[in-house]
Formats: C-alpha cells, structure tokens, sequence
C-alpha cells in the first residue's frame, strides 16, 4: 500500500484511489519530493490543444502545463495520455514523473531541414496490443513494424486480431501470425460476438495500462466498447462493403476498464515512421538474430562471406526471404534515424556558447 501525501496545508491525504490508475510505492517514491512542496499527483487521461484531462485521488479535472514548465521542457518531455504529474495549488501542471515507459515514433511531416524529431504518443504502458483485423488480407510487413513500435516501448507486445468472426479460418491465420512474431502472445477476438474478450482481460490485470496501436478500422474502439460494456463509450464506424475500415477515433484517451485495468485509445496512424534502434530489432527479430550467431564471422553483411547461416537458412527456405527483406528494411530505417540523430548532436554541440566564454 503506497503511504499517504502531505497535503498543502501539511494534513495527510490518503491515495489510495490511485491505486486503480496504477499507482504504487515506487510512483510514491519518485513523487516524494514534490508532495513536500504541496503538490498532488495526477495521471494525463486525455490531451487537448493546451489543455489536460487529468484523473486525481479526488475526481477529474481539466489542467494547464505551468509557464515554467513549458519553457524548461523540450517537446518530448511535455505530458502525454498516461503521464503521472504534479499538480500545484492552482491544478496546473508543475511537473512529468519520469516515465517508465514510452511509444514513441519519429514525428509524421518532418520540416524540410530533416531534423528528426522524437514524438511520444502514450507513456507509462504495460502492454502494447498490436491490433489488425481478419477478415481482410493481413498487412505482415506493417504488424511487423507496428510490433517493433512495442518492443521499443519496453512494454510487453500483444497481437489482437480481431473480427475472427468475419475469417473462416481463423486458427489458421493465428497460427501463421504467431509463426512470424515468435513469442508474442496471439490472441484472437471478435468483439461483437464476445469471444477472446476474458484473454484481453487478462492480460490487463488491475493497476495494468495497456495500449492500442494499429491502423483505422481494425476495430480498436469496437475492442474498447466491448471491455468497459459500453457500445458507445468511444465513437466507431462501420466498415466499408471491401471490409476496409474508416477513421474515428480523433485523440488518445486513458480508459478505465471494469476490472481495474486502463488501455489508452490510439487514433489509427497514417503514417508509421520508426523511432527504434538496433537493440529493437534483435528482439522483433529474435529469429533473425539468433541465426546470426551463428554465422562464422561476427562482422558478417549476411551477403556473400563464407559460412554465413542467414544465407543458408534462406537457401533452405528456414528464413523465408520477405521476412528478411522486411527485416533489412527496418534496419535501413534505424541506420538512417541513427544518422539523421547523430547529425542533429553534432549541431547542437556547434551551437551550444563556450563555457570558458566571456
């Protein structure tokens, strides 16, 4: 049990309520320093244009950043949905509690300078369920690149299909699914029938936050509806006659599902751009990188070095070749965010005035 929070006027509050939106004694303990100043802890629900919702031990308010916080912050680290952050006298927000963990991807439109930037769509998720739909050709390349997304998170990745009640064969596409994304846990579910719901739950425990990610139309605020047993606590639409889905959710919302558990909404993206490193696509491609192990030399491009086992398996047909040319395509894309980012220290360093300056 977490222990209570000096108020403003120096009386204890009891916090247990947080509990239910996942607050425990280590959250207690990093917002230690700001209770002695008075400050109340918050969670981010949902973002607006310069305003938050954010849910408290007290109820649900509406929140602006501090002046100095918005100074002092670069963009990334300003609140998102699932941020814990302090909340001064006035209910603004003073303060982000650094995060466990980040979905983070390299922000759509980049300006012509191609200046990489760091855009963080949800913090302080447990779960990332990748959702596609069946019932309709599945994009493998994209799940894969939606399943790198999580790994980076440091949240543990879960692959939701959905609409199983649309795919005369569903096993047989979970079976496929689960073959390409290793150890990820597979779940299949039609929201609409209530089946493979008492699995997403369980994978949501109380004081768990989850987190959507995957295209429009998948059937991602269907899924929410179908866990808070509420047809329309988040807006949906229908798809269209060719099973393509359109786009209805417009924001990221924190969500508090029946059995203790959060999930954040995600709007479907247009556009997926990466923000992974190496790290990240040893774990998405765990098979991939295993077999590199074993090649003879370490420096080994997988191209034409003797005793390479990656072209070996290819030969053999154990690494089917449009997995690995999906893996090379996302490790072009680390290398290139590598270089764009590594670019963008070296101009800041330029920059940045001479200390010993007068």
């Amino acid at each position: 049990m977490p222990p209570d929070l000096l108020s403003p006027s120096g009386t204890i509050e009891p916090v247990h309520a947080l509990e239910t939106l996942g607050w425990d004694d280590a959250w207690s303990a990093a917002f230690e320093p700001h209770a002695h100043e008075g400050q109340r802890p918050g969670r981010v629900a949902v973002q607006h244009r310069g305003e938050y919702d954010v849910l408290t031990a007290e109820g649900e308010q509406r929140s602006r950043i501090t002046s100095r916080l918005r100074r002092s912050a670069d963009r990334a680290e300003l609140p998102v949905v699932g941020d814990w952050i302090a909340l001064d006298g006035s209910g603004s927000i003073a303060a982000v509690l650094p995060r466990r963990t980040t979905i983070s991807r390299r922000a759509a439109h980049e300006p012509a300078s191609g200046v990489s930037r760091e855009q963080v769509i949800a913090a302080n998720v447990d779960v990332v369920l990748v959702v596609q739909a069946l019932g309709q050709e599945l994009d493998t390349r994209l799940l894969e690149r939606y399943l790198a997304l999580a790994v980076e998170s440091g949240a543990q990745p879960v692959v939701v299909l959905t609409k199983a009640d649309l795919e005369p064969e569903p096993d047989a596409v979970v079976g496929g699914v689960g073959d390409s994304s290793s150890d990820v846990p597979v779940l299949r579910v039609s929201a609409r029938a209530g089946v493979g719901l008492e699995a997403v739950r369980a994978a949501l425990p109380p004081g768990t936050t989850g987190a959507l990610l995957g295209p429009s139309g998948v059937g991602k605020s269907t899924l929410v509806n179908a866990l808070v047993g509420d047809d329309e606590r988040l807006a949906t639409a229908e798809v269209d006659p060719t099973g393509a889905g359109r786009h209805t959710t417009t924001r990221r919302e924190l969500v508090r599902l029946p059995g203790g558990g959060m999930i954040v909404d995600n709007p479907g993206m247009r556009e997926l751009h990466l923000w992974i490193g190496d790290g990240t696509l040893a774990d998405a491609f765990d098979d991939i990188a295993e077999l590199a192990l074993s090649c003879k030399f370490t420096d080994c491009r997988h191209e034409t070095e003797p005793g390479c086992a990656v072209r070996a398996a290819l030969d053999s047909g154990e690494l089917s070749r449009e997995r690995w040319e999906r893996y090379q395509a996302l490790e072009r894309a680390a290398a290139e965010l590598a270089d764009r980012l590594e670019r963008r220290e070296r101009s800041r360093a330029r920059r940045k005035p001479d200390a010993g300056a007068s």
